[in-house]
């Protein structure tokens, strides 16, 4: 059986025939991390842009992300990023933190658009939007959204993983993956982990403390 070939610009060309051209996608990133931001971004990209295998940016390699990232940069009519902190996290939720993300991303654009495509979560917006489950595997506007907020998010990682190189960053990107709680058990959270997520709120509870940057060069002494 043939599979059937997903047009990535249905729902732009739904607009387009409403003469609506400036269409944002908004997406975010870093949901289940256990430490840093939350990223969302948001792109309006030129009418009936095109680039080949363009898909959700979970789907991509790490190269294929850098090299779609360098094009949108260029070819995007307009980028917006906006990041949440894990102190808001903490205080808000991460479904809450998500949508405020979104909500900055949109304001940094320098273009304001006439429509929005969400991935997934309702916005509460001044402008018309769909919300569309699985967007960034079904819009090219949200899926561009997406290697935005993948590529910066993961390059904060990076930055974190060159001040604590014991904690593995540049690898698990802050997911609870094995080897980051082996780290996490042995070293402890630092000040950016979200301490309302369980495996971290469990080492908070059995009275291990926060590491600040301060003790790690105490320790390098």
């Amino acid at each position: 059986m043939v599979k059937q070939e997903i047009d990535l610009l249905k729902y732009e060309k739904e607009l387009y025939q409403k003469n609506i051209t400036l269409i944002a996608g908004v997406d975010e990133v870093g949901r289940g991390p256990l430490v840093g931001p939350v990223v969302a971004a948001a792109v309006i990209l030129p009418v009936n842009f095109k680039l080949e295998g363009l898909t959700d940016s979970k789907q991509l390699s790490e190269k294929k992300r850098l090299q779609f990232y360098e094009i949108l940069k260029k070819e995007a009519i307009a980028i917006g990023i906006g990041e949440i902190s894990a102190e808001k996290i903490d205080e808000v939720n991460i479904y809450e933190a998500s949508k405020l993300a979104m909500m900055k991303a949109l304001k940094n654009l320098k273009v304001n658009p006439e429509h929005v495509l969400i991935d997934a979560m309702p916005l509460s917006l001044d402008v018309s939007s769909t919300s569309i489950i699985h967007g960034d595997a079904l819009s090219l506007s949200i899926a561009a959204a997406s290697v935005i907020a993948k590529v910066t998010r993961d390059e904060k990682m990076y930055e974190l993983h060159k001040k604590h190189p014991e904690y593995h960053f540049d690898k698990h990107k802050g997911y609870p993956t094995k080897l980051h709680l082996e780290c996490l058990k042995k070293y402890g959270p630092l000040k950016n982990y979200r301490f309302t997520y369980k495996p971290v709120r469990d080492l908070i509870s059995k009275g291990d403390e926060v590491r600040h940057e301060k003790d790690y060069k105490k320790q390098a002494v």
